[in-house]
């Protein structure tokens, strides 16, 4: 069930600096076939809007792929961030990646 879920894993500060870095990793992913993304943020400590940019372009480039992105493990920073933003709507958040297994076990994706 993992092999099935592909997870990337930012870390640190997640801005201009790491985002272009960020979004080719997804970009390979899809390339190589990978539908279903799970982004990690268990090590991002801060993420500002190039890196909210950043996690909007991903949504858009998997979707258009066929393919599906979720998130887990954002810290109280992030959550604030996606909520003011109102992309804790358009994302689906799961607290840990166990959580997104379990879903995805107790029912087809």
């Amino acid at each position: 069930m993992q092999s099935y879920i592909k997870v990337v894993k930012p870390f640190g500060i997640l801005d201009g600096t790491q985002a272009n870095e960020f979004r080719q990793e997804v970009a390979l992913l899809l390339e190589s076939n990978h539908k279903v993304i799970l982004i990690d943020f268990r090590e991002v400590t801060f993420m500002d809007s190039s890196g909210l940019g950043a996690l909007v372009l991903c949504l858009k480039t998997v979707r258009s792929a066929g393919g599906k992105i979720f998130i887990c493990s954002v810290n109280d920073q992030i959550r604030m961030l996606l909520e003011l933003t109102s992309m804790d709507r358009v994302f689906e958040i799961f607290s840990s990646r166990e959580e997104l297994e379990q879903k995805i076990m107790s029912e087809s994706i």
